[in-house]
C-alpha cells in the first residue's frame, strides 16, 4: 500500500469527520449519538461492532489470513468548556453547536483519525495478515472511565491481544509532525479527595471546637518535605491542591473542611509510594487533631510508557514510509486512560501534531481557544498505517513489555 498517497486520497473525508464530531460534542457517559454515528459508518463498510455498556465500542477487521491482533484507540468524549469562537489569532473553522460542550482536548481529531484508518484497513484487507481491533472510549475525560468496561470486555471473552497503538493531538507539536518517543511520554496520576471531619464552634473559644482548618494546615506543612525526603533527584513527582473549601463565617470555626488535588509523576513506584505515604499521614495527623477523614475520591492511573521494540518499529516503519515527519517533544505531565491499556498490551502511544502559529493554532488542551490544525491529521493517519501495517508483518518480540495487573490497576482507578 502507498500509505501517503491512499491517505491524501481521504484527506476531505477525514477532515469532515473531524468537523462533524467538533460541531457534535457529547460530555463523558453521554456519547450516545457519536456511538450511532461511529457505529453506521463502520458498518456501511462492512465492519462488524459491539457496544459495551458504559465502555464504549469495539469494532474488529478481519483480514481472513491468520496473524496477530493489534488494537488501535481513540476516545470521543468532549468537556464541559464553552468554546471562544476565536483560537489564538483567528476565527475557528468550525464550531460546537452544544452550549458549553466542546472537543477542547483533541478528542474529535483522535475518532476521525481512527475512522479513516479503519476505512483505508478495510478497503486494503487483502495486503495485509491478522486482525485489527478499533476501540472508542468513552469518558476518558471524568467520571466511570469506560475503559476499565471495555478491557474488562475482552477480557471476560478472552479475545488475545498482541499489541496496541493510540495517539494525542499535542498543542505544542507543529502540524505535519508526530512524536514517538521511548519510555513515559504521559504521567501517573493520582487524584485525591477528602472531607476532614471536626467539631464546629465560636471564634472566641476555640479550645471548644475541633478545627479541621487547623489540622489541614498542618498535614499540608507537612507535604512539603515529601519530595527531598522520598523522591530520588533523578525522578520526577509534583502535586497540588486545587481546591480547598471550609466554612462561610468568620466568627465559627466549621465542622468540616474539603480538599482535592492531584499527584503526578513518570515512575510508578514514586507515585505508589506518594498515594500510600499520603493516606498515612493525613490518617495520623487526623488522629492527634481528633479528626475523621472521609475519602471521597482515590484514583491512581499508571505512567503511559511505550515498550522500546514497538518504537524502534514505529520510528523505522514511519520514516520509511511517510518520510521525515517525527519530531520529539516534552513528556507530558498530563495523564491519560491509555496507561491502562497499554500496561495490558505492549505498545505504543504517540502525539500529533496540530500547532500552526499562522492560523492561530497551538493553545494549551482544556482551554476555550484550543484548536488544531487540520492538516496534522493526514500526518497522523499515515504515521499510524505505518506503525499498524509493519507490526502485523514483522510481528516483532516484545521482550521489554512486563504485564500489569488489570484487576488491580481498575481497582486502583476506580
Amino acid at each position: 500500500m502507498d500509505i501517503k498517497k491512499t491517505v491524501e486520497a481521504e484527506e476531505s473525508f477525514l477532515i469532515s469527520l473531524r468537523r462533524h464530531f467538533h460541531e457534535n460534542p457529547e460530555l463523558s457517559q453521554q456519547e450516545f449519538q457519536t456511538m450511532d454515528f461511529i457505529e453506521e459508518t463502520l458498518h456501511g463498510w462492512g465492519i462488524s461492532t459491539v457496544r459495551v455498556p458504559r465502555g464504549g465500542i469495539f469494532g474488529m477487521i478481519d483480514s481472513g489470513k491468520d496473524g496477530w491482533t493489534v488494537l488501535m484507540r481513540a476516545d470521543i468524549d468532549a468537556l464541559p468548556i464553552e468554546e471562544n469562537p476565536k483560537n489564538l489569532a483567528c476565527e475557528k473553522v468550525c464550531l460546537s453547536k452544544n452550549h458549553g460542550v466542546s472537543h477542547a482536548c483533541g478528542h474529535d481529531g483522535h475518532t476521525a483519525m481512527l475512522l479513516t484508518a479503519a476505512k483505508i484497513l478495510a478497503a486494503h484487507k487483502d495486503e495485509w495478515e491478522g486482525k485489527v481491533l478499533l476501540m472508542f472510549e468513552e469518558a476518558e475525560e471524568m467520571g466511570e472511565r469506560g475503559v476499565g468496561h471495555l478491557l474488562s470486555y475482552l477480557d471476560e471473552k478472552k479475545i488475545h491481544v498482541d499489541a496496541c497503538y493510540g495517539t494525542h493531538m499535542m498543542y505544542c507539536l507543529p502540524a505535519g509532525k508526530v512524536a514517538v518517543m521511548y519510555d513515559g511520554v504521559l504521567a501517573g496520576a493520582f487524584f485525591y479527595r477528602v472531607k476532614i471531619h471536626g467539631k464546629s464552634g465560636h471564634g472566641s473559644m476555640p479550645s471548644l471546637a475541633v478545627s479541621p482548618i487547623d489540622c489541614f494546615n498542618t498535614f499540608y506543612m507537612a507535604l512539603q518535605s515529601y519530595r527531598m525526603r522520598k523522591v530520588s533527584p533523578r525522578n520526577c513527582l509534583t502535586y497540588s491542591f486545587g481546591m480547598v473549601q471550609a466554612g462561610d463565617t468568620p466568627n465559627v470555626i466549621p465542622d468540616e473542611l474539603t480538599f482535592a488535588g492531584t499527584a503526578r509523576c513518570f515512575v510508578n513506584e514514586d507515585g505508589l509510594s506518594f498515594r500510600e505515604d499520603f493516606w498515612k499521614l493525613l490518617k495520623d495527623i487526623c488522629d492527634n487533631y481528633g479528626c475523621t477523614a472521609e475519602i471521597m475520591e482515590d484514583q491512581y492511573f499508571p505512567v503511559t510508557a511505550n515498550n522500546k521494540e514497538c518504537v524502534d518499529l514505529a520510528r523505522k516503519a514511519i520514516a520509511e514510509r511517510v518520510g521525515d515527519v517525527m519530531e520529539d517533544t516534552d513528556p507530558w505531565m498530563a495523564s491519560e486512560t491509555f496507561a491502562i491499556t497499554e500496561s495490558t498490551y505492549p505498545g505504543i502511544f504517540t502525539f500529533t501534531g496540530v500547532k500552526n502559529e499562522a492560523l492561530g493554532t497551538g493553545a494549551n488542551h482544556h482551554t476555550p481557544e484550543f484548536d488544531i490544525d487540520e492538516s496534522g491529521l493526514k500526518v497522523g493517519v499515515e504515521a499510524a498505517l505505518a506503525y499498524i501495517l509493519a507490526m502485523l508483518e514483522e510481528k516483532p518480540e516484545i521482550k521489554s513489555f512486563h504485564k500489569e495487573d488489570l484487576k488491580l490497576m481498575l481497582e486502583r482507578a476506580e
